[in-house]
């Protein structure tokens, strides 16, 4: 069988024939070269308009990467024609294998960007013998296809988070899908203000905001304005995790301080390493943790008392009554009140002004799982990490949406991966 006709049977383009094929040595290797001409009624189109008019002249032969064929580099040539179309004066013609100005067929690209997907944008290049600015641009080609064509209708759950990117406090904005059988990237916004989540909801739109039935956040104080302004049908709900963040960084404020204490007082220092003893959940602890805990108890220290206070909550996620939810949490902030230490006690405060917002998390319990967000938060911290990090803004945008957008693709004769 011969190369031909494989491609008249995976790559046949309406209008055009397919040539010789030569293989031909060069200083990079073997290349297949595949001439390509118009068939003989063909006219050409313009690449403005996209309406056939009579051929003005040809342009000398032009090179177009294709998927390569056993490791062996594969390339397109072909003799541009210029249109003399009527709307749009002198034009080269438009051609189905490539758009515009691109060395690379769209076939090609399509297959960069979805091995970009598994390996990191510097590797596929490397694997396929090409740059990584052609590796950029057709991952950017897919995502603005994608979005283009992406299906938006029946999202009832959103959940809206940040991810910091780049040194200095900058932020992105995330807000995803958190449906029950779909969960993807919806959109991408810089810094986490007010402006920008408004930004998102504008993007959004009336109809479909209209629709949702759940957000899931942070305590964040600019998405809940946004989200009390934009959407206060919605039974928003904060996220179980940060809210465990919050403790964790409260318990390790008061370690630290009284590290510092214990030391200018010069008494033993019962707390040196023993950060991750007094983070860590119960059921993760290790048999010496736990042994070591139980002797730490004894000394009364701060910080085993905020651990301990930490602990005291969590039978709150298991009640399935709000308003005996709503009794526990009140009289957990009052213990924590009067227990003097301070950072819990800022906690403390924090869950008491989000009260009504804390309920909602088991209003909301069965229909939609706020781990999640923090699940797709992860992933885009490791897109970001197997890149080495992103100088501009394009670019992790485009990284995020290709990995995380579950953005549709063309229906294509045949799949090369």
């Amino acid at each position: 069988m011969q190369i031909k006709t494989i491609l008249n049977q995976i790559q046949k383009h309406r209008g055009f024939v397919y040539g010789p094929v030569q293989l031909t040595g060069q200083s990079g290797g073997l290349v297949l070269v595949v001439d390509i001409h118009p068939h003989a009624r063909n006219r050409p189109r313009c690449s403005g308009c996209g309406r056939a008019g009579p051929q003005y002249d040809r342009l000398p032969p032009r090179r177009f990467a294709f998927v390569p064929l056993w490791g062996i580099a594969v390339f397109f040539l072909y003799m541009m024609r210029r249109v003399n179309c009527a709307t749009c004066g002198v034009r080269v013609e438009q051609v189905p294998w490539a758009d515009g100005k691109h060395q690379l067929t769209t076939t090609y690209q399509w297959f960069l960007a979805r091995w970009a997907k598994r390996l990191s944008w510097r590797e596929v290049a490397q694997v396929f013998d090409t740059s990584w600015d052609q590796v950029f641009r057709a991952v950017a080609m897919a995502v603005a296809w994608g979005r283009a064509h992406v299906d938006l209708h029946g999202i009832a759950a959103i959940g809206i988070d940040e991810i910091q990117w780049q040194r200095g406090h900058r932020y992105l904005t995330l807000v995803y899908q958190i449906d029950g059988g779909h969960k993807r990237l919806l959109w991408i916004g810089q810094e986490r203000r007010v402006k920008t989540l408004l930004t998102f909801f504008h993007w959004f739109g009336r109809d479909r905001t209209a629709a949702l039935r759940f957000i899931c956040s942070d305590m964040w104080k600019p998405y809940l304005t946004v989200v009390a302004k934009q959407a206060s049908h919605a039974l928003h709900v904060l996220d179980r995790f940060h809210i465990a963040q919050h403790m964790g960084d409260a318990i390790d404020q008061v370690r630290r301080t009284e590290v510092h204490d214990l030391r200018r007082r010069g008494r033993q220092p019962w707390l040196t390493k023993a950060r991750w003893i007094l983070l860590k959940r119960p059921e993760h602890r290790t048999r010496d943790e736990r042994t070591r805990l139980a002797d730490l108890v004894r000394h009364n220290l701060k910080a085993v008392r905020a651990t301990l206070l930490r602990e005291a909550f969590e039978p709150f996620w298991t009640y399935r009554s709000v308003d005996w939810a709503g009794a526990f949490l009140d009289e957990w902030c009052v213990q924590v009140m009067r227990s003097q230490i301070e950072p819990m006690k800022k906690v403390a405060r924090m869950l008491r002004r989000h009260r009504p917002l804390l309920l909602n998390w088991f209003r909301a319990r069965g229909q939609i799982s706020s781990g999640s967000v923090e699940g797709l938060n992860n992933k885009a911290k490791l897109t970001t990490r197997k890149a080495y990090g992103f100088r501009s803004y394009r670019c992790i945008e485009i990284a995020l949406y290709h990995t995380l957008g579950q953005l549709p693709e063309p229906k294509v004769t045949h799949r090369f991966c």
